[in-house]
Formats: structure tokens, C-alpha cells, sequence
């Protein structure tokens, strides 16, 4: 069971339209919410008249972040940990928005009535009095000198300064240095548009509250809230129905969240909000947003010796509960690649702007940290005429166990076999033959090569549980949660292996905050190989209850008791039981051994805090017309190591989606604002591209399994490397077929106009197609 490929079973729902979202669940009767949201990036408060809005039909009650403040609700708390040279400044970030408003699109206040259309009209006529302030909304920008003040506590706008890495060493590298090659870069900041907005349903009992929410994790939240309205961790109830994707951006706790909670307990009905498309792009999260220098100390064989980066990190207006971790503890987990770097120093300046905060988005720190080493390393083999396979594979880390100069400890990685089977999967030897078709027509082809490191884990420890129900199922309760990875198929493969029961046996419970006692949600790539971990000390623990209980009905010794495909067996003298009467013996106290509870229930709890190291090596080829700038992805082969692979088609599904995330921030996707106003210019996706079905190739993934040892089953996260391995695979490939017109620098995303300036700009003669 395990390692063969299963169509997933939640498919079915999904498709035939039984899917149960957020939107599908709002109750009868319950009152309908609008968030009234700035139009200004940065102005103060100076008064806000809510009057005419709640005499209007329909209207139940306007809050505004005043009547928050006279209930002693709380700041949204940021529960990131960095270990910063200084103090994390973490200004006070209110559901609704006391005194100024920091970002377009803050909320200001909410409006309830019992009807949307009536909330929208009675949002419509609350006056409020803005003074615009100067805004600034990049973070170089907002770094210099004399650019416009957004907390009095942040001088500068200076959220943090972070450093990893030795200073000494890796100067002492670039000191022995025979080339040094430097790039500025740029990683894009981008928006994840997951299919289902964010949204939920608050109600208040008169005791307890209970949330209704499109998330990726319930406890996390539980605990914020907890913090926000100063009430113990029980008094929320928190549940997530099917989640129509999360990327990252439905992990954190929202001032949707608070303020929805807060009505519902005012007015004692439920609550909903269910978010607009395009109110998302201003209301919810944005990510990646990473630019700066960076560099790399070669030897004059072409070896690695020192690589430094020094960059600038938009936080936003806020620090979002994990905003100020991706930039700083994950770019240091994967900063050098795949490469035996010895020096590395990493220096990070977070930056205050007038924009909505950012946050993790698929990868978290490691797209950008992976982008920013294989861009250098493209540039070092461009610089020293080195084929850029061979640079790669002379400086890839061949012998394990390897700690990295960041301090990672890596148990495996086939870093040099990924790299040989894509090069026999490319056809190179064909490249210039392509090549010449393409220019005969007038086209500009390029071929691009890179590599990728993960470093997966997410939040460390999870729980599972295994629960014997009277009907028959099995309940598989984890603190882990699918929001579009298949874990109603993979879980149970795994639970169905280790037992010998049908997979159609088991049934998943998740995201219920009553309903399992622990857990850590999904974000981090970490649900098979943290919760896989957890369910696998469970199933061990049911086959222990189970063999104890064999061994006393068969009276013989439990270590004389073998077990395997669901049948316990003595082969002394070839008695058995099935795994299936013990369940129904286990039940009957008669049959049990004394001091042997009733059930074969179990439940663990895994501590661990290993990371897994998947990693792989991409290629991608590109046309561009020289006329138009346009791109078109022709080609893309990734062969990829995620250890042992429990369902390969879904793995290759996650793979495929990640990659066409990472492709859409290469070519099309970039969040923008107006650097004077501070106007969201990207407010829609009338203004933001996504890839579309025929922006893409066929994705073809190859596999190479090099099983960790860091968990028993031998896994590793897959749900954020496509995301991680394709933008710098594009980009080199535009690049490649830029260079022949003069064109290095170009940054993300390669859209058409941007190449079509930067060919312009070189001022080299277009290629004329023949014939």
C-alpha cells in the first residue's frame, strides 16, 4: 500500500459539488458582516461617524476599533521567536484601527446586519475624517534616509536587524577569493490566491465562543485569541470545514477573526464574513517581498569558498504572526543550497511600509533563500565559462551526514544523482539544434538549470490518535490538516499498511479544537513526516494492545506473538488471531488481561524536531519574442528527492502545483503599489496575473527516493518544493536566452514588458527570422 499511487478519495465530493467550505456552512438566521477598510496607505483617525450606518434597515451593529478598546479586547499578538541583534519591534495591531490607518485595505470597521447587501449600504454611510500621511511602501526605500515615519518606536522604520552565519570566515573567503560575483536581486512580492477566500462564521453561546473558519490549523489560533480577549484557552472552539487551499496565507489569526468573535458576542447570533476575491488582495497577506545584494567567493578552480547576502525585508505595516521569521530563521535554513559552502553570512534588516503585512506564502524563506544562492551560482558559472551543470556538480555536497555553515544537519541528500538524472532526461546534446529552429523564426530560445534545497518541518511535534469506533470505522484524529494535500488518501494508506485493514476502514478527523487534543496545523511541508510520525507511533502502540491481548486469548508470551497483515501469530505451534476479532474481543472485559483497559485505542505524541532535507534539480526551456517580450514556457523536467514516497501521484500533484506557483512568480505574478500614493495598483485580478493551463508545458517529474533516517517512514516534505526549485529554473532560462542580446540583470517577474524594456535598454540588433 505504501508507495503506490492512489486517486484520491476526497476527490469525489469535490468534484460532484459535496464539498462543505466555509460558504456552504454560514447557518440560518445568522447576521451577515463588511469590513469598512482605508482607502489611504497612511493617514490618522480623526474622527469617524457611524450615526446614519446604524439607523439604517437591516443594521444590527457597527463596531470600531474604539468599542473594541472600551471591551479590553486585546492587539493581535505576534508569536514568531527571532533571535535579532536588538529588539523585534512589534507595534499594537488592532482588529480595527485606533488613531491611523498603516496599510490600504486596514480595517476601520465592521458593519452587521442581516443582510449583505444591507451591511454593504450601511458600510457605505459611515463618514470617517482621514489626514493623509506621506506614505512609503518599499523597503530600501523605507531604510534611507528621511523616508516618511510610520511608528514612533521603529525609528527609521527599522523593525529588526538579524545576523547568522561567521563574519570572520566568510571574509577570510573572499579575501582568498580569484573571482567574486555579485548580483542585486529581487524576489517579488506576490499574492497566494488560493480558490476559496478567507472566511468564517463566529458565534457566542453566552460562555464559549466558537469560530467557523477557512484555515490551516485551529490550535495556534486558539491560543492567540486566547491572548486577544484575555480569556482561557477552552472558552474558543475552533473548527475548519474543507478548505478550498491555504498556502500559507490561512495559517494566521486575522482582524477579521477578533472582530467577527467580538459582534458575535454583542449580539448573541452567528456571525458570518465570507471575503471578496478582490478584498483579499488588500486584507489578507502577501509574501516573499526579499531584495538586496548578495555575493559569492569562487577559488580559481571554480569551488565555493564564502557567499554573503545582506538584504531588506518588507514586513508591512505589522509584524504578521510569522512574517518576521521567514526572512530570518528560514532563509538561514536553506541559504547555500545544496552546496558545500564553508562560510556563509546572511544580514537581514526588516522594514516597516505602508502595505499589508507579510507573511509566509508557500516556502516561507526558503524560495527566497534557494533563489538568491542559484542566481549567484548561474552568474559564477556565466563569469568563469563553466558548463553550469558541471559548476554545480563539483560544489554540490557529496558525503553525509553534512552540517551546512548555517548550522543545518543534513542526514542524506542524492544532491549529485539528481543532477546526472536530469542531464540524461534533457537532451542538451538537441539544445542547439532547437536553438537555431527557434531563431530561424525569430525567436530567442534559452535553457535553464538549477537546483533546490528544502528545508521541511514547519512548527516541530504533532499528535495522532487512533479511535476503534462501534461502527466499525477507525477513526485516524491528527493535529496535522489537509487544505487540498490529500491526507484522507495518504493517512489512511499508511494506517491500512501498518494494520492490515482495508484502507476504506479509516476516516480522518482533523481541524476540530475540541476534537483533537494537539496539534500544529499544516505550513512548513510537515504533515507526513511530523504527523506521519505521530500516526506511526499510534499504529505501534494499537499492534502492542493488540499483541498483549493475542498473547493472553492464544496463552502464550507477547514476545512469542509475530504480527503482520493484520494477523498475530505464534510460530511455535501456527496459532493466530486476526487483528479484526481482536478488535471485537477487546471490547468484552471478559477476554481481557487483568489491568488491560477496554478498546484499542492509542494516541502519541511526537517531540521530534528534525528537519528533512527534500531537493532536486530543475530545467526549463523558453522562447521569447524580441517584438513583444513575450515568454512561453516550452519545456520543464524536475527530478526530484522526497525520500520514500508513500502515494507518488499525489506527490507529484503537490510537486506540479508548487511548480506552477514558482513559474507564476518568474513570469506573471507581482503585487505593486503606487511608490508615491501608496494605492494597491494590483487590486485585482484584473491587474495580477496568474499561470493559466496554456502558460504551461507538460511539468514532467522524475523521482529519486533517498530515505531519511530522520523519521520511521522515511519522508520528506514535498508540499513546497515546486514553488521552491522553479522561479530561478525560469529565470535562468530567460536569462540564457536573453544573453545574446546583452541582457543580465533582469529581475521577477519576466513579464513581457519587462523583458521587451530590457532588450530596448541593451541596444543590440533583434534576431530577423529567415525565409
Amino acid at each position: 500500500m505504501i508507495g503506490e499511487s492512489r486517486r484520491r478519495v476526497e476527490d469525489a465530493r469535490f468534484l460532484t459539488g459535496e464539498g462543505r467550505y466555509v460558504a456552504d456552512l454560514v447557518p440560518a438566521g445568522a447576521l451577515h458582516a463588511v469590513l469598512l477598510r482605508s482607502p489611504h496607505a497612511h493617514a490618522r483617525l480623526r474622527g469617524l461617524d457611524a450615526a446614519a450606518a446604524r439607523g439604517m434597515p437591516g443594521v444590527a451593529l457597527v463596531l470600531t476599533g474604539e468599542d473594541l478598546a472600551a471591551e479590553g479586547i486585546g492587539p493581535l499578538p505576534c508569536p514568531a521567536v527571532v533571535q535579532t541583534i536588538g529588539p523585534l519591534i512589534i507595534p499594537e495591531r488592532h482588529a480595527l484601527a485606533r488613531g491611523a490607518v498603516r496599510h490600504v485595505g486596514e480595517p476601520v470597521a465592521i458593519v452587521v446586519a442581516e443582510s449583505l447587501a444591507a451591511a454593504r449600504d450601511a458600510a457605505e454611510a459611515i463618514e470617517v475624517d482621514y489626514a493623509p500621511l506621506p506614505a512609503v511602501v518599499d523597503s530600501r526605500a523605507a531604510l534611507a534616509a528621511g523616508a516618511p515615519q510610520i511608528w514612533p518606536e521603529a525609528p527609521g522604520n527599522r523593525a529588526f536587524r538579524f545576523e547568522r552565519g561567521d563574519r570572520a570566515a566568510t571574509e577570510a573567503g573572499f579575501a582568498a577569493a580569484a573571482r567574486i560575483v555579485e548580483l542585486d536581486l529581487v524576489n517579488n512580492r506576490v499574492h497566494a490566491a488560493p480558490i476559496e477566500p478567507r472566511g468564517a462564521v463566529a458565534a457566542w453561546d453566552g460562555a464559549r465562543f466558537e469560530l467557523l473558519l477557512a484555515g490551516m490549523g485551529v490550535h495556534g489560533l486558539r491560543r492567540q485569541l486566547a491572548t486577544v480577549f484575555g480569556l482561557p484557552e477552552p472558552a474558543f472552539h475552533l473548527r475548519c470545514p474543507d478548505v478550498g487551499g491555504g498556502f500559507g496565507l490561512k495559517n494566521f489569526l486575522f482582524p477579521e477573526h477578533v472582530a467577527l468573535l467580538a459582534a458575535a458576542r454583542r449580539l448573541g447570533r452567528p456571525v458570518a464574513w465570507i471575503g471578496a476575491p478582490s478584498e483579499e488582495f488588500q486584507g489578507a497577506v502577501h509574501g516573499r517581498d526579499l531584495q538586496g545584494t548578495a555575493r559569492l567567493a569562487l577559488d580559481a578552480e571554480g569551488r565555493f569558498l564564502a557567499l554573503q547576502a545582506r538584504l531588506a525585508a518588507d514586513t508591512g505595516a505589522y509584524c504578521s504572526a510569522h512574517g518576521p521569521a521567514c526572512p530570518t530563521n528560514s532563509v538561514s535554513t536553506a541559504i547555500g543550497g545544496i552546496y558545500a559552502i564553508p562560510a556563509i553570512l546572511l544580514e537581514v534588516e526588516g522594514a516597516f511600509t505602508n502595505s499589508l503585512p507579510v507573511d509566509a506564502y508557500r516556502g516561507a524563506g526558503k524560495p527566497e533563500a534557494n533563489y538568491l544562492t542559484e542566481r549567484l551560482v548561474e552568474a559564477a558559472a556565466r563569469a568563469t565559462s563553466l558548463d553550469p551543470v558541471a559548476i554545480r556538480r563539483r560544489n554540490a555536497i557529496a558525503a553525509f551526514p553534512y552540517r551546512s555553515a548555517t548550522g543545518m544537519l543534513m542526514d542524506t541528500g542524492r544532491f549529485q544523482a539528481n543532477l546526472a538524472d536530469l542531464e540524461a532526461l534533457l537532451d542538451r546534446e538537441g539544445f542547439a539544434a532547437r536553438r537555431a529552429e527557434s531563431a530561424a523564426r525569430g525567436r530567442l530560445r534559452g535553457l535553464g538549470i538549477a537546483c533546490f534545497l528544502e528545508t521541511s518541518r514547519g512548527a516541530p511535534q504533532e499528535w495522532a490518535a487512533l479511535r476503534f469506533a462501534r461502527d466499525g470505522m477507525v477513526d485516524i484524529v491528527i493535529g496535522t490538516q489537509s487544505n487540498g494535500q490529500g491526507h484522507e488518501t495518504s493517512f489512511p494508506q499508511i494506517a491500512a499498511a501498518w494494520l492490515g485493514l482495508e484502507e476504506s476502514r479509516f476516516r480522518l478527523v482533523q481541524a476540530d479544537s475540541d476534537a483533537v487534543a494537539f496539534g500544529n496545523g499544516h505550513g512548513g511541508a510537515r504533515s507526513l513526516h511530523v504527523g506521519g510520525t505521530a500516526l506511526v507511533m499510534a499504529l505501534e502502540q494499537v499492534i502492542a494492545k493488540a499483541r498483549r491481548l493475542a498473547a493472553h486469548l492464544l496463552q502464550v508470551a507477547p514476545d512469542s506473538v509475530e504480527f503482520a497483515e493484520g494477523c498475530f501469530t505464534v510460530p511455535a505451534n501456527g496459532q493466530a488471531l486476526t487483528l479484526e476479532a481482536l478488535i471485537e474481543a477487546s471490547h468484552d472485559p471478559a477476554d481481557l488481561p487483568e489491568g488491560m483497559p477496554p478498546g484499542l485505542d492509542a494516541e502519541a505524541k511526537n517531540l521530534s524536531e528534525l528537519v528533512t532535507f527534500p531537493s532536486g534539480a530543475h530545467a526549463a526551456e523558453v522562447e521569447i519574442d524580441p517584438e513583444t517580450g513575450a515568454v512561453a514556457l516550452l519545456r520543464y523536467q524536475a527530478v526530484d528527492d522526497y525520500g520514500c514516497l508513500v502515494n507518488p501521484m499525489l506527490t507529484a500533484g503537490q510537486v506540479q502545483g508548487g511548480l506552477a506557483q514558482g513559474i507564476g512568480q518568474a513570469l506573471q505574478e507581482r503585487i505593486a503599489y503606487d511608490p508615491e500614493s501608496g494605492q494597491l495598483l494590483s487590486a485585482s485580478f484584473m491587474d495580477y496575473a496568474l499561470p493559466r493551463a496554456a502558460d504551461l508545458p507538460d511539468l514532467a517529474i522524475a523521482f529519486g527516493e533517498e530515505p531519511t533516517r530522520s523519521n520511521p517512514l522515511g519522508v520528506k516534505g514535498v508540499g513546497q518544493a515546486g514553488a521552491i526549485g522553479a522561479p530561478q529554473t525560469v529565470m535562468h532560462a530567460v536569462l540564457d536566452a536573453l544573453r545574446p542580446l546583452g541582457v543580465t540583470g533582469l529581475q521577477m517577474p519576466a513579464t513581457p514588458e519587462a523583458v521587451w524594456r530590457a532588450i530596448r535598454a541593451a541596444g543590440r540588433a533583434l534576431p530577423q527570422p529567415r525565409g
